[in-house]
């Protein structure tokens, strides 16, 4: 079950950050496709998946985020990649605000990555 979930998990993974980057060069590029409700929904399902199958590899694990840092350090992570990803579509104010914002998110996302792969809050500097 624990590489089923760890699969599915990394593959939901590839396909949020590459949605977002799809998403993002539509915005950017004032693309119609980014207004089609298929483009407004299925990031959020992917990421309620993505999210949902990480959650259920702490629980398989027993795995308490406020006892390894390094988890605590994803969640972190995560918060800053959900709060850039507004920004850089939704809130920001002017183009060079939302663009900032979108490499922000990307840095975030790329920072979650590092912290499970070296599982340290470092990332990919440990």
């Amino acid at each position: 079950m624990y590489l089923i979930l760890k699969t599915a998990h990394m593959v939901f993974a590839t396909i949020a950050i590459c949605g977002f980057l799809l998403r993002g060069y539509w915005v950017f590029t004032d693309s119609r496709l980014r207004l089609l409700r298929v483009t407004r929904v299925l990031p959020h399902v992917v990421d309620s998946l993505f999210f949902g199958t990480g959650v259920w590899l702490l629980v398989l694990l027993h795995l308490n985020p406020l006892q390894h840092a390094w988890l605590l350090a994803k969640f972190a992570g995560l918060l800053a990649y959900i709060a850039f990803g507004m920004a850089a579509f939704r809130f920001g104010r002017s183009a060079a605000i939302r663009q900032v914002a979108f490499v922000a998110a990307v840095a975030a996302f790329g920072y979650i990555v590092g912290a499970a792969f070296m599982k340290s809050p470092w990332s990919w500097i440990a």
